[in-house]
């Protein structure tokens, strides 16, 4: 069996992911964020088709939605992208931050057991409908391929654990790698930890949000454990010259870390979309920033890992998926 990363139209071998962003926000709709977050409100499938079709125009043709269980997630809007543009989309499972769903939301009164085996059905069934809000699951053919986990910084709490326990026994079940969420940047040393002492391999980890963190040692440390650590904020420096990440990169780089590198915007603000009148547009990493750390002195093989060879090892399906 050739090695496969999971979509929601299906199965792709590995070999033809392509460029790929691993960690994005393509749809986010739900009454929470609406009313809290309307900046990050993404509702409009063919407003998004329009930011991933531009995407397209550059070379993409992979993206990973990391909006987990009962969220904003929308399987049927993801797959209406997928199919309106050709570009292959990951969902993803799990859970995000408490601060997504409330204290008194079902999330927080379920077992590590009862949220795993969810996970699990989502990536080996299919993703509900109905994003886990109402009364019945209705399980769509669209499956994740990919769980999530959040936690709240370097301290993980009893709900960081339980969340990790829930995410260790779907990644058992399902061979779905786990892509995390660092608050701040900071806790990713203490979720490979943790994962670790449920069995989870580091390199079955992709650890967002980290270069929040302007700090080498902890990124060596990090790279150290083999889990893959996934830089997106450089869209948030788009005017800059030569933005913070871009040295980051350079130097695990040439410590000989490029194989565990991941690219990607966590563009999940209306005012870096193209299609809602932002800048600079989510195409920017595979166009503009592509180009600034060739300018930098990456090289184009390492640029092509971090786009395109690196994102397709770490999204691929372990054996004991189904």
């Amino acid at each position: 069996m050739s090695s496969i990363v999971r979509t929601v139209l299906g199965d792709v071998d590995v070999a033809d992911l392509g460029i790929t962003y691993p960690h994005e926000h393509l749809i986010l709709d739900n009454a929470l964020i609406e009313a809290a977050f309307p900046h990050i409100l993404l509702d409009d499938a063919e407003v998004t088709a329009r930011e991933v079709a531009e995407c397209r125009s550059v070379g993409v043709t992979a993206m990973v939605d990391a909006m987990p269980c009962a969220a904003g997630r929308d399987v049927l809007r993801l797959v209406e992208v997928s199919r309106a543009t050709g570009v292959h989309v990951i969902a993803v499972t799990g859970l995000h931050h408490p601060r997504y769903y409330g204290p008194r939301h079902w999330t927080a009164r379920v077992s590590a057991e009862e949220l795993g085996s969810l996970f699990a059905d989502d990536v080996m069934v299919g993703v509900d409908e109905f994003d886990y809000s109402g009364p019945v699951v209705r399980r769509s053919p669209h499956r994740a391929g990919l769980i999530k986990i959040a936690t709240g910084g370097e301290a993980l709490g009893p709900r960081d654990e339980l969340l990790i326990e829930a995410a260790a026994i779907a990644h058992h079940r399902s061979g779905a790698p786990i892509l995390s969420h660092c608050e701040h940047g900071r806790g990713a040393l203490e979720q490979v930890d943790a994962l670790a002492r449920h069995g989870v391999p580091a390199d079955a980890v992709l650890l967002s949000h980290i270069d929040k963190v302007l700090d080498p040692g902890y990124h060596a440390a990090i790279a150290a454990t083999g889990a893959w650590l996934l830089f997106d904020q450089p869209i948030r420096h788009h005017r800059n010259e030569v933005g913070p990440t871009t040295p980051l990169i350079a130097r695990l780089v040439a410590d000989g870390h490029g194989d565990r590198l991941l690219v990607s915007t966590d563009g999940a603000r209306r005012s870096l979309w193209h299609a809602y009148h932002g800048a600079p547009g989510l195409a920017w990493l595979a166009g503009e920033y592509a180009e600034q750390l060739r300018a930098y002195g990456i090289g184009a093989a390492v640029v092509e890992d971090l786009f395109t060879r690196n994102p397709a090892s770490a999204l691929t399906l372990r054996a004991n998926g189904v």
